[in-house]
């Protein structure tokens, strides 16, 4: 039997309404900052959630320009800035230098994929039959170019591909990444997620989903774990994490973010947008085990969170059927309150939080729980931020489709 490699994270990249860069993003979050305000990009006039997690345009377009790349489609936009801040991070490109061939494997996560090249597509199709159609359709539209133009951009030669479970799906791309450091398939891997979700139709989508809150204050609507919760809100925005052997990381002097130890994924296979306990405890505790720890060497959980009626106790329930008498004393939170529900980027987003409060000895706050609701019995972090003095920390994503994927990270 092969023996199971050490796998760390030596380069991190994030894009979000929060901050286009780590420190921005990280500073926004430990002040208690929120991203979420008025969308203005489409009309919602006629949508009962007017607000989301929306990505300044004119900041993206001015942070490609800074690193030489020409807005191609949204969603791929975002991820190739998030990219390159990893890449970059961890000592792979070079400013200034041509990007060279690198055995690197691309394995990205999306809930919808290049939304804004397939509206842009169908809507041409619509007001001009099929002379309105471009010939560039197919290769912007298609899912996998997430992946692909990564790979193409920075030169990354091993295998590409996207992984689709919805809002697990970063999540599970990290996790599938990790395995193949882990087992020796690669040695690097670019790995995290992407979406874009403010064009009209797929916004008009959600918003007659009916899941989405309509507290009629931006930066109050999104309420993980409150008693007073009402529907989650959207955000959108990508992130990066480039992963490795400790071997390789060491022996390139490349600066150890955070290890990751553990990886469990799991399908509820009970409903398509009602999750379930059982699936999810699955999940952590397949986590627990591949990272070969117990409940109690646990010290902070960054859940899923996203403030609707049935995930939030759900999650709660499944927390505590694992973790029993120490969910009474490890910390737990959500993020989705500061930048909206990223969808299938969500998790990494998350991860990058969890990775950047193990190093800080510190966790952002839980924004708007005011009120937490007696089903979710957990030991939240409160308005303000915390201190942590464990260095291990779990990420949950639970998606519809009933889609689970869980991750537990140790301060590098």
């Amino acid at each position: 039997m092969v023996e199971k490699r050490r796998v760390v994270v030596t380069g991190m990249g994030i894009v979000s309404s929060l901050g286009l860069d780590t420190a921005s993003f990280w500073l926004n979050m430990i002040s208690g900052k929120c991203g979420i305000k008025p969308v203005v990009d489409i009309d919602v006039s006629e949508c009962k959630t007017p607000y989301g997690g929306v990505v300044n345009t004119d900041q993206l377009t001015e942070a490609l320009a800074a690193v030489a790349v020409r807005p191609f489609e949204r969603t791929v936009d975002m991820a190739t800035l998030a990219t390159h801040q990893a890449l970059l991070q961890a000592g792979l490109i070079v400013p200034g230098q041509e990007y060279e061939n690198q055995d690197v494997a691309v394995v990205l996560g999306s809930a919808v994929g290049p939304t804004h090249a397939v509206y842009a597509s169908h809507k041409a199709f619509h007001e001009k039959g099929r002379r309105g159609v471009r010939p560039t359709t197919v290769p912007r539209c298609m899912a996998n170019v997430l992946s692909s133009q990564m790979s193409i951009r920075f030169k990354l030669t091993g295998s590409n591909y996207v992984m689709v479970s919805a809002c697990a799906s970063s999540t599970l791309a990290i996790g599938n990444a990790f395995r193949m450091v882990q087992d020796g398939y690669t040695e690097k891997a670019l790995c995290g997620g992407t979406d874009a979700i403010f064009d009209p139709a797929s916004f008009a989508a959600w918003n007659n989903l009916g899941v989405m809150s309509k507290n009629p204050d931006p930066e109050k609507a999104c309420r993980p774990f409150a008693a007073d919760r009402d529907g989650c809100v959207l955000g959108e925005g990508s992130g990066a994490l480039l992963v490795e052997s400790l071997e390789s990381a060491e022996a390139r002097g490349a600066k150890v973010l955070v290890e990751l130890l553990g990886y469990g994924e799991s399908s509820d296979s009970t409903h398509i947008t009602t999750p379930s306990s059982e699936g999810q405890a699955k999940a952590i505790q397949m986590a627990l085990d591949n990272a070969g720890l117990k409940p109690e060497d646990v010290g902070f959980i960054n859940g899923h969170g996203t403030a609707t009626r049935a995930n939030d106790s759900c999650e709660c329930k499944s927390v505590r059927q694992v973790f029993g008498g120490h969910a009474d004393k490890v910390l737990m939170a959500s993020n989705k309150s500061f930048f909206g529900h990223m969808l299938g980027a969500s998790g990494v987003a998350e991860v990058i939080v969890t990775a950047l409060g193990l190093a800080a000895g510190k966790v952002p706050p839980n924004r708007n729980l005011d009120n937490p609701d007696p089903e979710c019995d957990l030991n939240f972090v409160g308005p303000e931020a915390m201190n942590i003095s464990s260095p291990i920390a779990m990420k949950n994503s639970f998606g519809f489709g009933g889609n689970n994927a869980v991750l537990i990270l140790k301060n590098g």
